[in-house]
């Protein structure tokens, strides 16, 4: 049977492509957990540590999550309504069990915004990627 492709030359040693195998660009669970026992032993640490976690299961970005507003959240049917950045679009994600846990003895401080500072006010995104630095 004939080549019905004109043009079309079979692959052969001298011209096929092979991909070198990437580095991983995420972290694991075992990594993630780590981070945040690490992130406990600051004087904000349940604080950090739940943001590690929001934005592992999440995906959230910085801006994101620091974005994230008391009432975005329904802890009542577990459920959280995101706000994507950079023209992605707004979703609503389940809240798992440990996060849920740990966004209850959060609780709400007074502000509006769920990761706010000891002052009551929004945490900044550049503190958030801090997180990764330190």
């Amino acid at each position: 049977m004939e080549n019905q492709h004109t043009g079309f030359d079979p692959p052969t040693a001298a011209n096929v492509t092979v991909m070198a195998k990437r580095p991983r660009e995420y972290l694991k669970e075992p990594e993630i957990e780590r981070l945040m026992d690490a992130a406990r032993q600051n004087r904000c640490g349940h604080r950090d540590a739940t943001a590690i976690l929001m934005a592992y299961r999440h995906g959230l970005r910085a801006s994101e999550l620091v974005g994230l507003r008391w009432d975005d959240l329904d802890l009542a049917h577990g459920r959280l309504h995101v706000r994507r950045s950079k023209g992605g679009e707004a979703a609503v994600h389940p809240i798992g069990g440990k996060e849920m846990r740990a966004l209850r003895r959060q609780g709400y401080l007074g502000h509006r915004s769920i990761m706010s500072t000891q002052r009551y006010t929004a945490l900044a995104p550049d503190r958030f990627k801090r997180f990764w630095k330190d």
